[in-house]
C-alpha cells in the first residue's frame, strides 16, 4: 500500500493563528525538528510576502534536510498579468525551494464578487501559473481554495478549476475546506468524486486534502479524506492556525498508523510524535495543552480510583492505545477520588516504600481527600504530593529547614512596589541567614533561599522558577478568602509542580516555594544513590 504523504504546513498556516510568531531561526530549528520526525513536505512560508519567509529560504539552502523537501507557497498569478511579468511567481521562482505550492480560486463567489473577476480569466491565471512554475523545474502543487464550498455552490465551475491545473501539468491536486464549515458526511461524498474523476484518465495524481477547525472537524474531514482516496494530508503541529487553527498532525498521524493501516510515518518516527508537539509549543511560546489527544500530558492520565485499579491489571481497559508508541506517559493522578490503587501507583512511580501494610494506602488517601478539602489540588503538583507522601509514611528527611524569614515590600513616589528578604533556615547542624532583593516578595524570598542554599548545594543553581499562579479558593470571604498558589520549576532534566494553601498569600507561597527546593534536592540525591 501506497504511504500517506504528510504535508506541513506550521511555518506558515500554524504562523496565522493568534499570538504565534516564529522567528527565522525559530523557523529553521523547526524545520529541523520537522525532518527528524519523518513528514514528506515542509511549507516554509510564502516568500513574495514579507522579509521573514524570504530570509527563512535564502537560510534554508545551508541546511541539509535527510527526508522532507521544502516547499514554497504563493498564489497564481494575478488577473491580466503576465506570468513572465508576475512579481510573486518570479518571488517563488527564486526562493529555490524545489517544491511549490499555489492556490487558485475555486469558488464563484470569491471569482466573481471578491476579485471582480472573470471566470475565464480565472481559470486561464490556474493553468498558465502552474504551467509557468513546471516550466522552471519546479514540482508543482495546486491547492484548491475554498474547494467544498465552491463545489456546493457550483459544481461544474469547481471542476473546471481543477481541470485548468491538471491541464497546467500538476500531478497534485489538494482539496481545500478554508472556511472549515464543511462536514465529514459531505467531504467523503465529494472527495470520492474528485478521486474517481482524475484517476480514470491519470492513475498517477495525488488528491490531497487541507481543512480548518471551524466546526471542531478538521481532523474527522482529514481522515474521512483519505478514507475516500486523498493520498497527502496537509496540517499543522498542535492544529496552530487562523481562526480555530488548522487540522491537528499530532493526531492525524496516529490516527492513520495506528487505527486506519495507512502508514504516513515510521514506528520511529512516531515514538518522536509528544517531543515534536512540546517542541513546537515551547518555541511557539504557547503553553501546551493538556487535553490534546495523544500528546497532551493529560492523554493518559488517570484520576478515579475504579479506573486505576483496571489499568494496574490491564491498561487496555482504560486506554486506546500504548501511549510509549508516540512517545507519551500513563500518569495516574492523586486527589480527592482517588482510592488506595491511585496510591500505590503513585508510590511506586515515584519510588516511595509503602511496605507490606495495605492500610497505609488507605490512611494516604483519606489524608490527601482532607488536604484537598482544605484547597489542596495534588494532581497539579506531584512535587508535593511525593513531598507529602513521605511525610506520612516518615521517609521525608527535610534538606533544610526553616527557622524564620521576614518580607518587607517598599513603595515611594520614585520608583513601582519593590521587596526584599532576610531568611534564617537549618541545613544539619548549620544556620545559615541571608538577605536579597527581588521584583515582589516571592523573587526576594526565592533569591534570599537560593543564596543560603546555593553553597552548600550548588545544583540548586541549575533549577528556575517558570511559573507562578495564584486562585482564590473561595471568593466569599473577599480579601481573607483561602488562596492557592502554584508554583512550576525546572531544571535540565524535569519539570515539576508544588503547591501550597494559606489564608496568607506569602505563608502559601512559601509553602509552594519550599517544597520546589526540597523536591529538586531530593531529586538529585536519588540520581547520585542510582549512579
Amino acid at each position: 500500500m501506497e504511504n500517506i504523504i504528510i504535508y506541513d504546513t506550521t511555518l506558515r498556516d500554524g504562523m496565522q493563528g493568534e499570538n504565534i510568531f516564529f522567528s527565522t531561526e525559530d523557523k529553521l530549528k523547526i524545520a529541523r525538528k520537522l525532518d527528524e520526525s519523518g513528514v514528506h513536505y515542509i511549507e516554509g512560508g510564502w516568500p513574495g510576502s514579507n522579509p521573514g519567509a524570504q530570509h527563512f529560504f535564502e537560510q534554508i539552502q545551508e541546511i541539509e534536510l535527510t527526508r522532507a523537501k521544502i516547499t514554497a507557497f504563493g498564489s497564481t498569478r494575478r488577473p491580466g498579468k503576465a506570468v513572465e511579468s508576475d512579481a510573486n511567481l518570479k518571488a517563488l521562482i527564486d526562493s529555490k525551494a524545489p517544491v511549490i505550492t499555489i492556490f487558485g480560486k475555486t469558488w464563484n463567489l470569491h471569482v466573481e464578487s471578491i476579485m471582480e473577476n472573470t471566470e475565464a480569466e480565472n481559470l486561464a491565471m490556474i493553468k498558465e501559473s502552474v504551467a509557468f512554475l513546471i516550466s522552471h523545474d519546479r514540482e508543482v502543487f495546486y491547492d484548491a481554495e475554498h474547494f467544498f464550498d465552491g463545489y456546493k455552490s457550483d459544481p461544474g465551475f469547481a471542476m473546471k478549476t481543477l481541470e485548468a491545473a491538471v491541464e497546467g501539468g500538476t500531478r497534485c491536486l489538494v482539496l481545500c475546506d478554508t472556511n472549515g464549515g464543511s462536514l465529514p458526511c459531505e467531504i467523503e461524498e465529494i472527495t470520492q468524486k474528485m478521486v474517481a474523476h482524475f484517476q480514470a484518465r491519470i492513475p498517477d495524481i495525488m488528491i490531497g486534502i487541507h481543512t480548518h477547525n471551524d466546526c471542531a472537524m478538521a481532523v474527522a474531514n482529514s481522515i474521512t479524506a483519505v478514507h475516500a482516496g486523498a493520498r497527502m494530508v496537509q496540517g499543522t503541529v498542535n492544529g496552530y492556525g487562523e481562526r480555530c487553527g488548522n487540522a491537528d498532525l499530532t493526531s492525524i498521524i496516529p490516527i492513520l498508523n495506528l487505527k486506519m493501516d495507512q502508514p504516513c510515518i515510521s514506528e520511529e518516527d512516531l515514538g518522536m510524535l509528544t517531543n515534536l508537539s512540546r517542541f513546537v509549543s515551547e518555541t511557539a511560546n504557547i503553553p501546551p495543552m493538556n487535553s490534546r489527544p495523544f500528546v497532551g500530558k493529560s492523554a493518559f492520565a488517570h484520576k478515579g480510583g475504579v479506573h486505576v485499579s483496571a489499568i494496574m491489571k490491564n491498561p487496555k481497559a482504560y486506554e486506546h492505545m500504548s501511549p510509549e508508541t508516540i512517545g507519551n506517559v500513563r500518569r495516574v493522578l492523586v486527589s480527592e477520588q482517588s482510592g488506595k490503587s491511585n496510591i500505590e501507583y503513585k508510590a511506586k512511580e515515584m519510588g516511595v516504600d509503602l511496605g507490606n501494610d495495605t492500610a497505609v494506602g488507605f490512611r494516604i488517601a483519606s489524608s490527601i481527600k482532607e488536604l484537598e478539602e482544605y484547597g489542596y489540588e495534588f494532581d497539579a503538583a506531584e512535587g508535593s504530593l511525593k513531598l507529602i507522601m513521605e511525610k506520612l509514611t516518615d521517609q521525608f528527611v527535610p534538606h533544610f529547614e526553616l527557622e524564620s524569614f521576614r518580607v518587607v515590600v517598599e513603595k515611594d513616589q520614585e520608583r513601582p512596589c519593590y521587596s526584599y528578604a532576610m531568611i534564617k533556615i537549618r541545613v544539619g547542624n548549620k544556620i545559615e541567614i541571608t538577605s536579597a532583593e527581588g521584583d515582589g516578595p516571592v523573587s526576594a524570598l526565592d533569591n534570599a533561599l537560593r543564596k543560603a542554599l546555593t553553597y552548600i548545594f550548588p545544583q540548586i543553581d541549575d533549577m528556575h522558577l517558570v511559573d507562578f499562579k495564584v486562585r482564590v479558593i473561595d471568593g466569599m470571604d473577599g480579601t481573607d478568602a483561602k488562596v492557592r498558589v502554584l508554583i512550576e520549576s525546572r531544571d535540565e532534566n524535569n519539570i515539576f509542580a508544588t503547591i501550597g494553601v494559606s489564608e496568607d498569600i506569602i505563608e502559601a507561597s512559601w509553602q509552594a516555594l519550599a517544597d520546589s527546593f526540597q523536591y529538586k534536592l531530593s531529586l538529585d540525591n536519588n540520581k547520585n544513590k542510582a549512579g
